[in-house]
């Protein structure tokens, strides 16, 4: 014959939410498709590869914050290389004219927390990038331009893409581009 035990029903109730919520947690994260990876990979499960420049999508989202003369930019990436591969660091970052030659200083690192992002094919990471008012800068020492886009270099990859996106830029001095690192 069996008993019943009113601790253990309430124990077994209290490990399903708890398990529940765990897996709605986990799931909800692999829906978005983006993860931050932080401990060592097991010795059965290599690590992701580094996304290639040929296996990204490099964009702008044209919708900036402005602040004190500067305007902030989401810099895009997002992975269609068919595989999960990860970002990790800052993207290289200049200004072109229409002929892809580079106008002015390349974009200046801006501190921020560096983490490997986890990419699952169609999930993109973002990386903050800064371009200050040219019309801020002294016209003798900035020779502001109009550039004609950016030249965009994924972390740690030695391919750009090109970034149509019209904008002031100082041809000389310092740079008006401020970039932070890759997040999600």
């Amino acid at each position: 014959m069996r008993t019943h035990h009113p601790a253990l029903t309430r124990l077994t109730a209290v490990a399903s939410t708890a398990v529940f919520s765990a897996m709605a947690a986990m799931a909800a994260m692999a829906a978005s498709g983006v993860s931050t990876v932080s401990a060592a990979p097991s010795a059965t499960q290599a690590a992701p590869p580094a996304c290639a420049s040929s296996g990204l999508v490099t964009w702008i989202d044209t919708n900036g914050n402005g602040a004190a003369g500067t305007i902030f930019y989401r810099l895009q990436f997002t992975n269609l290389s068919g595989h999960t591969c990860t970002l990790r660091g800052y993207p290289g970052v200049s200004g072109i004219d229409l002929h892809g030659h580079a106008l002015g200083a390349p974009a200046i690192r801006q501190t921020g927390p560096v983490q490997r992002i986890t990419l699952t094919n169609g999930a993109t990471a973002k990386a903050l990038l800064g371009i200050a008012q040219s019309s801020f800068f002294p016209p003798a020492t900035c020779q502001p331009a109009t550039a004609a886009g950016l030249r965009v270099f994924a972390p740690n990859q030695s391919v750009a893409k090109t970034v149509p996106f019209p904008f002031g830029i100082c041809t000389h001095g310092p740079s008006n581009l401020r970039i932070r690192p890759i997040t999600h």
